[in-house]
């Protein structure tokens, strides 16, 4: 490979990280922010099969997000609606240790990658399940990469799995690369960046509606005669809201709302007496 191909692939991958960056940065939506993750990194490795997991808020466990495996045309969680069944992993033994016989719940519990050459091969971790997996549906995990998840304070908020990374020009399984392994891992820090960064905004959204309606409920506790009605107005726009969007006929037939609109109403429904306390 020359030296002008090799810029033009490491300029390739600078742009695909910053599409995916600013893609990662304006995306609402938790399950696509999921999708955008584990589709880059298939588009990095062109790993066969992918699982994201995500730690529970009391870090003890972690729950399955998205599993994919294009060989045998299987897809669950994220956007695709399928729920996943499989309970959540178990990070801590009985006795409140790290486990560390799975590469996902080491890579959780340390913060380390795992780079498996072959499953079958591999000495140090518990491939039983994903042995018992293969013989029942006749597939063969080999080349196996477990990449953390870690966010701007260096907190691992879950963990990437990709398996069988496949050579675009045989079709045979490949192992993952050096230079594979920094991709993912560089992609693997700027999705649990924006995956922070959603949960701090829904946080905050939260605490600020929590507060609004601290103050509407003490402004109703304070009158007998309007007792509730800073309670009943919010319901009873949205209602309105609904109503209107549905009409299909007169000057109000092509009236929508978009989801943001539909909040900011929903707020102003609920601050509409809260002047009253100055």
């Amino acid at each position: 490979m020359t030296l002008k191909e090799k810029c033009a692939i490491l300029e390739d991958r600078v742009k695909r990280l910053q599409e995916i960056g600013l893609a990662l940065s304006t995306e609402d939506d938790i399950n696509v922010i999921f999708e955008l993750i584990m589709e880059e990194a298939k588009n990095i490795t062109n790993a066969d099969g992918r699982t994201l997991y995500m730690i529970s808020d009391d870090g003890k466990t972690m729950k399955f997000e998205i599993m994919a495996t294009d060989s045998m045309n299987f897809a669950q969680g994220g956007t695709t609606g399928v729920e996943i069944k499989i309970p959540p992993m178990q990070l801590f033994d009985e006795e409140g240790n790290p486990n560390h016989s799975s590469i996902v719940a080491y890579s959780a519990n340390t913060g380390k990658t795992v780079n498996i050459k072959d499953a079958y091969k591999e000495e140090g971790f518990d491939f039983t399940g994903a042995k018992n997996f293969d013989k029942t549906s006749g597939y063969r995990t080999t080349s196996v990469l477990s990449v953390p998840l870690k966010n701007h304070e260096n907190d691992i908020v879950g963990v990437i799995q990709l398996i069988n990374a496949i050579d675009s020009k045989t079709g045979k399984t490949i192992t993952f690369s050096d230079d594979m392994q920094q991709q993912v891992e560089s992609l693997a820090s700027q999705g649990a960046v924006a995956l922070t960064n959603k949960r701090l905004v829904a946080e905050l959204k939260n605490l600020f509606e929590s507060f609004i309606k601290l103050i509407a409920t003490a402004i109703d506790k304070k009158s007998p005669y309007t007792g509730g009605h800073c309670e009943r107005v919010p319901e009873i726009a949205m209602m309105l809201a609904d109503a209107v969007e549905k009409t299909d006929s007169g000057k109000y037939k092509d009236f929508s709302m978009t989801e943001d609109e539909r909040y900011e109403l929903f707020i102003a429904a609920w601050l509409h007496d809260c002047g009253k306390v100055a």
